[in-house]
């Protein structure tokens, strides 16, 4: 994996100013800083390859020491570009959880350059809480979930707390903000 490519330099970048500078996800700072998180670049161009890959991928994170790779994140840049096919995805990437046996254990967390929630308008500012460089299916470990919301005071306050955070900073400045 060549660390040096763009997809990947840009996902460090957000990563570093958006989800741990902005505080999106307050546990994603530990893992960070701990160097425990795994950057994929995917090179597939089908739906069919990179799912093959995630399935590999998840493979790996399970049989992985949590204290090596707590995380990973494939970052898919040549295909579902297109939000809605990307989140039509996300159902097959379900599925592939389950075939693996892997459900209650692994998780996918979405992530895509034109994130949009249900019954927002596209440049709701809302929207970048999940907005990332690049398309990204965000591997996650579930004990890890369950451990950092355990320990988090009010989890159903983050979202809140972003969204606040979020509009304060505004469309164009979360764009600025990813800027090289």
């Amino acid at each position: 994996m060549n660390e040096e490519a763009e997809p990947i330099v840009a996902t460090r970048r957000w990563l570093d100013r958006a989800v741990i500078g902005l505080n999106l996800c307050p546990f994603a700072k530990a893992v960070a800083a701990k160097g425990q998180v795994r950057y994929v670049l995917s090179e597939a161009t089908t739906p069919e390859a990179l799912l093959e890959e995630l399935a590999y991928e998840l493979v790996r994170l399970q049989q992985t020491e949590p204290d090596e790779v707590d995380t990973t994140l494939l970052i898919h840049p040549k295909v579902l570009t297109d939000f809605l096919d990307y989140n039509d995805f996300l159902d097959d990437a379900d599925a592939a959880i389950e075939a693996l046996e892997l459900e209650g254990e692994l998780q996918v967390a979405s992530f895509h350059p034109d994130y949009q929630f249900a019954d927002t308008d596209y440049d709701d500012v809302g929207n970048c809480s999940n907005r990332s460089p690049y398309p990204m299916l965000h591997l996650l470990r579930e004990s890890s979930v369950e451990r950092a919301v355990a320990a988090f005071p009010d989890p159903d306050a983050i979202v809140e707390r972003n969204l606040a955070t979020l509009e304060k900073l505004g469309i164009e400045g979360w764009r600025k903000l990813l800027q090289p």
